[in-house]
């Protein structure tokens, strides 16, 4: 069997440790498209920088909303380079993700919803009409706020998306046919108990199902049905949920969170109130998580000895990364490609405390690599809009792609041999 084929008989996890060499996983918290986009570009950098380490080839993956989608997909075998062309370059992609469908209104959840409002509104009409002054106006029609629909968007054209992508030649959208361990993190929405997709009982769950359940944001999209039960976003109670790879006895677990809370004291900027409510519930959301996020890691140490766990994310300072509406999918080349080169950064200033951990786990940070000014993620030279007719485009855009790559390739093996 090929060492990258995403694929292997039911039955894997009794083999996953016999077929990863060392026990390194990865966690992805969630952020929104935002999100998606900077993992993206920090796994590009980290996949190119850390030699020894394959990040199609970990021993286990944890994904929590939207890192769910990019932890599904490393599972399956897709690398970050090639999750750039489908997510940040769809224009031009084989496999291309159209932007559209995050926001497709929940048409079919809007009806349904609405054919409840005229039996909604006559019970409640009977029963002010009966106790006016006992029962007051707003009590008596409270229930009406049942009719409005549970998500604002519709998934199941993500949802679609997912399962072809996971069902291409080479990939599975059965957690039991991976070879190595992938767990994708939900909440159940009538207990808010935490459900891990992959784990022994939902791993019959399909990937894709499982990926739009954990990416569920309550308000925006409808909570998903699975064996008749509902689930949201895997965010609600933790962010990283990297105890979950710990817990399978991983020696050393990568964390990217995309979402930091901003801090522009030094930056000349105005006040965030400046900004309105968007931007005070923007910080408001990231403090939160962020702090839950820092309690958990605090954690780790204690209990979990032995284990190694790093973890990437955004300076606090990063206003591009703050800035951009964290549903936002304009500026996904010009974001991915800031994460891409933040996350170089990053590693440069943090080496000489990464080296060693790294090293204890058979990984070494390239240096030539992370400090080669000339490296880039996104090239616009190569991704101008083509005319013509669209078979012409995905010619002339897979031909700059495979010239891009093979640029990129020798410049990074000249570097690794070097």
């Amino acid at each position: 069997m090929s060492k990258h084929n995403a694929l292997a008989p039911p039955g894997r996890n009794a083999g996953a440790n016999r077929l990863a060499t060392r026990r390194v996983g990865l966690a992805l918290a969630g952020g929104g498209p935002l999100g998606s986009i900077y993992e993206i570009g920090a796994l590009t950098a980290l996949a190119e920088s850390l030699d020894g380490l394959d990040l199609n080839d970990l021993f286990a993956y944890v994904g929590v909303s939207s890192g769910s989608f990019i932890a599904a997909g490393l599972a399956n075998g897709i690398k970050p380079i090639e999750m750039c062309r489908m997510f940040i370059e769809s224009d031009s992609a084989e496999e291309p993700f159209d932007p559209a469908l995050l926001m497709r209104p929940a048409f079919g959840e809007y009806l349904r919803r609405a054919g409840s409002l005229l039996p909604l509104l006559l019970v409640s009409a009977r029963e002010y009409a009966s106790n006016p002054i006992g029962r007051g106006f707003f009590a008596s029609f409270q229930r009406l706020s049942h009719a409005l629909p549970s998500g604002i968007f519709d998934s199941a054209g993500i949802g679609e998306f997912l399962e072809r992508m996971f069902t291409q030649p080479g990939r599975t959208n059965d957690f039991r046919r991976l070879r190595h361990k992938l767990f994708i993190v939900a909440t159940e929405l009538d207990t808010a108990a935490t459900v891990a997709f992959g784990a022994p009982g939902f791993d019959h769950v399909p990937i894709a199902k499982a990926v739009l359940a954990s990416a569920a944001l309550p308000g925006l999209y409808p909570p998903v049905e699975i064996d008749g039960r509902h689930y949201v976003d895997g965010a609600l109670k933790k962010t990283m949920h990297a105890s979950i790879a710990l817990k399978e006895r991983a020696e050393l677990v990568l964390c990217v969170n995309p979402l930091v809370p901003y801090d522009g004291t030094d930056s000349g900027r105005r006040s965030l109130v400046g900004g309105g409510l968007p931007q005070v519930l923007s910080q408001t959301f990231r403090a939160i998580i962020h702090s839950r996020m820092q309690v958990g890691m605090g954690k780790y140490e204690t209990e979990f000895k032995g284990a190694d766990v790093l973890l990437f994310e955004p300076e606090r300072r990063d206003a591009d990364m703050f800035f951009t509406n964290i549903f936002s999918y304009s500026s996904r080349k010009r974001l991915c490609e800031h994460a891409y080169q933040k996350t170089r950064a990053d590693l440069w200033q943090r080496r000489n405390e990464l080296a060693p951990v790294l090293a204890r786990h058979g990984v070494r940070l390239n240096l030539a690599v992370i400090s080669d000014p000339t490296l880039t993620l996104v090239r616009s030279h190569l991704r101008r809009k083509v005319h013509g007719s669209s078979s012409a485009v995905r010619a002339t855009a897979g031909l700059a792609h495979c010239l891009d790559d093979l640029e990129r390739w020798v410049r990074l093996a000249a570097l690794k041999s070097g």
